[in-house]
């Protein structure tokens, strides 16, 4: 009676652990954010387990079933599109109803777009805080402004859409001056890290438009 987290590639699909294949074979039923998507990695790894929806729209009303399902023996793998489950996708209610019951749960290590962002970046790695997506509207101006004072190295995720306007609102709050930098296509043909200052970011991202998966790193403010 076990719910196994299995992290995604979160680009070249050889970075999937040995391990997480040998759980996605095993497993009775896979959990995907998009079955369309993790169909592509499943074929590609010769995985024949039966696949079935589960994202933030329907994840509230799925749980009780599948903690039956677990209750009853059968063994659940949860995976998301690409990367860790629960970082920033679908995972954290399955697993605390599961923690709630007694089930156990169990994440194995692998994939997640935030560690080599940060590590690339060039800013201090010993202490930070992952703040995933800024809110889009309501509550946006209010989450910036309380991160002003942050000592720590900050992790955002960020739509190629949004992010000269995100670049834009932190220089005008933190200083145009603050060092950040801009990964995107991590582990894909394409992968690119851009550093300077947030000025500096925001004009090289409004002449040459951002395309791909996006992490912010923004250092901490100097005491």
């Amino acid at each position: 009676m076990k719910l196994t987290l299995v992290p995604t590639p979160i680009g070249n699909l050889e970075d999937i652990t040995l391990r997480a294949i040998s759980e996605l074979k095993q497993a009775d039923l896979i959990l995907a954010e998009d079955t369309r998507t993790s169909g592509v990695l499943l074929k590609h790894f010769g995985i024949a387990a039966p696949l079935r929806s589960h994202h933030k729209f329907n994840e509230h009303r799925q749980i009780e079933s599948i903690v039956d399902l677990l209750k009853a023996g059968q063994r659940i793998v949860l995976i998301s599109d690409a990367g860790t489950p629960a970082i920033s996708d679908p995972g954290f209610l399955l697993v605390r109803a599961c923690v709630e019951n007694d089930i156990e749960v169990e994440c194995l290590p692998g994939a997640t777009a935030f560690v080599p962002a940060l590590v690339n970046s060039g800013l201090p790695c010993e202490r930070f805080c992952f703040e995933g997506f800024l809110p889009q509207k309501k509550g946006r101006q209010t989450k910036i402004n309380r991160l002003a004072d942050e000592q720590r190295t900050m992790i955002f995720y960020e739509s190629p859409y949004r992010l000269v306007k995100t670049l834009e609102q932190l220089a005008q709050i933190f200083g145009e001056e603050r060092k950040a930098s801009v990964s995107r296509e991590i582990s894909k043909i394409h992968e690119e890290t851009v550093r300077g200052s947030l000025a500096e970011l925001k004009i090289h991202f409004t002449e040459r438009q951002p395309k791909g998966e996006i992490v912010l790193v923004v250092g901490g403010k100097d005491v």
